[in-house]
């Protein structure tokens, strides 16, 4: 994994804290019961595109691995879930803060919600299922193949299945996305910028969790 640029990093700590200080002050939509919460918008909904991202980067990974058998390429898929799982935490407790001011409960039976539980556990079989094998070259095949099932189960959970079915989330189930009436143009300068940022910060902190696991191994 390449070491990222310094200008990459810069550009990451200007966009989380402009999304961190922009995201808490700037005007938003008046809207019925939503109000001031509808700032989560730019915390939650983020977090999961920076979790979607990374667990596609992990997917990508776990296939260069079936492809050349490296032990790195195993190891990049490896970090790129455990990032994506702490991302897609903190996308499961905003999520759930906002369901219980707009919805009354910290858990609805919401398909979407439901599959994201799902798409969770699926990731933590993942690194339940590693912790199984004693063999470095079955367990980087076994976990590869493991890992493309659970990111296509992800898609299928998060982004199909709720589409066909009922469900409170917007843009799902006949209700209108958020950019169909709510995520006006000064929402959208602090959006985009977190979406990017949140993505960016993922790539971060893989690059120094990979550092750290080769300074172990050059110790050993």
């Amino acid at each position: 994994m390449k070491r990222l640029p310094l200008s990459f990093k810069i550009i990451t700590i200007i966009l989380v804290f402009y999304t961190l200080i922009a995201g808490l002050l700037i005007d938003v939509p008046a809207l019925n019961i939503l109000n001031e919460t509808i700032r989560n918008l730019f915390f939650h909904v983020t977090s999961w595109f920076a979790m979607v991202f990374l667990f596609l980067a992990s997917f990508v990974y776990s296939i260069k691995h079936l492809r050349s058998g490296s032990e790195i390429d195993d190891l990049i898929a490896r970090l790129f879930v455990q990032v994506g799982m702490v991302f897609g935490t903190a996308g499961m407790v905003t999520g759930m803060l906002w369901a219980n001011f707009t919805w009354g409960s910290y858990w609805v039976p919401d398909p979407k919600l439901n599959g994201a539980a799902v798409a969770m556990l699926a990731y933590l079989a993942y690194a339940v299922l590693r912790n199984s094998f004693q063999d470095t070259i079955q367990r980087g095949k076994v976990s590869a193949v493991y890992n493309i099932f659970a990111f296509v189960m992800m898609i299928l959970f998060v982004f199909i299945l709720p589409r066909m079915t009922d469900s409170l989330h917007p843009g799902n189930g006949g209700n209108p996305a958020f950019s169909g009436y709510d995520l006006d143009n000064t929402m959208r300068m602090v959006f985009y910028p977190a979406s990017i940022g949140w993505i960016f910060l993922g790539l971060w902190i893989t690059e120094v969790r990979f550092r750290m696991e080769m300074l172990k191994q050059r110790k050993k």
